[in-house]
């Protein structure tokens, strides 16, 4: 125990600096393996509802119309019941809410959030919902790993970190590839590219890919499709299709948003239960359409002339997925995506494969609508490329969907304005998630890697004891005083003022200090000195709020900020 003492704040010092530490890394990976243990057990769950009455895993057309039904309607009233009792308020999900804590709370995610999130994600995904996995997994994986980070009472801006490395695990652990988690977190949530972050959150998401494929396998879900190399001609009409996966984008992103507004005001439950009714009734005439993406893939790859089957299915997912997202249901958007962009791109390589009088092409124009469609619907155009790399196996594809990515990207943003439906639905919630640049610097830099403790404590002092140990004083050294008022007791900073001095009073100011816990950053300094711009805070352990270990002046806060770019 006195090892562990000694040893923890040393580990907690340490990452208080934003650099590559053997440290950080050690706790990425751990923070990764505790979020693919949640992962995991979350998929074993979805797959052993589902095992109950489906023949293949997301392929609800295999379960009889009698019964199909009454699944969505089922699921929506359990999640509805779980919300009620963890409580309306912690209804918060998915990637959005994520970003939001990653830039405001440090990753740090609430119990009751995550709570809902895994039991109201498998009631969804098992239920036929039209959601992704990976939206409860990126949430997931956060909240496992930044509740090491907290148990470990790590400093706030190593937190994060953490909760990177465990959202890329999650990614990870959802769809087997590791190097795409990791461009998605560094692109879509924490939004930089920093070594010191880069490296333990590809480390957790190595540990997410190795754990996940010691349990479910090396397969890959794309590994139906036959994917082939394709040649120069088809460039041109790639670029059409991105122009078209580009708008789908729009469309898509528009309507969600559209939803999302018009129902707001509707309680939880009736919104749940709309969707509810929709999924049945939607999924009672195409089956092929419930369920996250794996069923598409699959028709995708048995019917790729079927222009009449695709076509239906396209517009089913579609419908399925808006309303279910829009409405509330707790799952992710990703693999929705991905399902809708495998069969537009399927239907999309009906044109050239009558050209060629061959559907061989048909997987690389799936995988190419996926890449196109995650692209333009997310903003995430390095990650949608290194997801198809990843998926493919194949290095032909990367020049074509380079074509498509681009291509579909431009689209949307110059030619329809469109945002990325993450972004969208932050600024609709009035969820913040932008950061002024000084605080975005401040925010890396923990307290305790400036820590002073250059300072002179005074318990109850009188007058003259000040003034002797103020006379005695040599700079940079501070004097603190304590006052004792009850159970409570205030630390003042002590200095001498000439201009009262002058006026007859007391020669002494008296400068009340506000305390931070040890696991605060620079930026919550610089919200307490950022008026005055003048004093001190003073630093404690959570454990004895009473006992000092450090301060922190002002001028560590200017200089810090003059440092990086002449901020102040």
């Amino acid at each position: 125990m006195q090892r562990w003492q000694i040893w923890l704040p040393s580990l907690q010092r340490r990452l208080a600096l934003p650099q590559t530490s053997l440290q950080l890394c050690v706790l990425g990976v751990l923070g990764g393996l505790a979020a693919s243990i949640l992962i995991i057990l979350f998929r074993l769950a979805i797959i052993g509802l589902q095992s109950f009455f489906l023949d293949r895993t997301d392929d609800f057309s295999t379960v009889g119309t009698d019964i199909r039904w009454m699944l969505p309607l089922g699921a929506a009233v359990l999640i509805g019941i779980i919300a009620w009792i963890t409580g309306y308020k912690h209804y918060r999900l998915g990637i959005p809410f994520v970003i939001h804590r990653i830039k405001l709370k440090y990753g740090m995610m609430p119990t009751r959030n995550t709570l809902n999130q895994f039991f109201g994600g498998i009631l969804a995904l098992a239920g036929g919902f039209s959601v992704g996995r990976e939206g409860p997994s990126v949430h997931l994986g956060a909240y496992g790993a930044s509740t090491l980070g907290k148990y470990l009472q790590l400093p706030y801006n190593s937190i994060r970190i953490l909760a990177g490395c465990g959202i890329a695990a999650g990614i990870s652990a959802s769809f087997n590839t590791p190097l795409a988690a990791v461009i998605f977190v560094m692109e879509v949530v924490l939004r930089e590219y920093r070594v010191h972050v880069f490296i333990p959150i590809m480390l957790s998401s190595v540990v997410g890919a190795l754990v996940t494929q010691t349990v479910f396998g090396s397969d890959r879900e794309l590994a139906l499709l036959n994917i082939v190399s394709i040649s120069g001609w088809h460039i041109p009409y790639l670029v059409l299709c991105g122009v078209v996966f580009g708008a789908i984008a729009f469309v898509f992103n528009k309507n969600m948003m559209r939803l999302i507004k018009l129902f707001k005001s509707w309680p939880l439950i009736l919104r749940l239960c709309l969707a509810a009714v929709l999924t049945a009734a939607v999924g009672y005439v195409i089956p092929h359409a419930m369920g996250s993406e794996t069923g598409a893939i699959y028709y995708a790859v048995n019917a790729p002339n079927d222009i009449a089957l695709l076509l239906t299915i396209f517009i089913g997912k579609m419908l399925l997925t808006l309303f279910a997202l829009g409405l509330g249901v707790p799952g992710g958007v990703i693999g929705p995506v991905f399902g809708i962009g495998i069969v537009l791109g399927t239907l999309l390589a009906i044109v050239p494969s009558a050209i060629i009088g061959d559907n061989s092409i048909a997987g690389t124009y799936a995988v190419l609508g996926m890449a196109g469609l995650m692209a333009a619907t997310m903003h995430a155009p390095l990650a949608a490329l290194v997801a198809v790399m990843e998926l493919a196996h194949n290095p032909g594809i990367i020049v074509p969907a380079m074509v498509v990515i681009t291509t579909a990207y431009i689209t949307g943003v110059q030619f329809f304005n469109n945002k990325s439906i993450f972004l969208l639905q932050l600024d609709f919630l009035q969820m913040p998630y932008k950061l002024s640049p000084a605080d975005d610097v401040l925010q890396k830099v923990g307290v305790l890697a400036l820590l002073d403790n250059q300072y002179q404590l005074l318990d109850n002092p009188d007058e003259s004891q000040v003034l002797q140990a103020l006379d005695k004083l040599e700079p940079p050294h501070q004097l603190l005083v304590k006052r004792d008022s009850g159970a409570q007791s205030t630390f003042l900073l002590a200095s001498y003022d000439v201009q009262l001095s002058m006026t007859g009073a007391s020669a002494v100011q008296y400068l009340p200090l506000k305390g931070l816990t040890h696991q605060a950053t620079m930026a919550e300094v610089f919200a307490i000195l950022e008026d005055k711009r003048e004093g001190a805070v003073y630093i404690y352990r959570e454990e004895e709020p009473q006992q000092l270990i450090g301060i922190i002046r002002w001028d560590q806060v200017r200089s810090l900020l003059v440092k990086q770019n002449n901020l102040l």
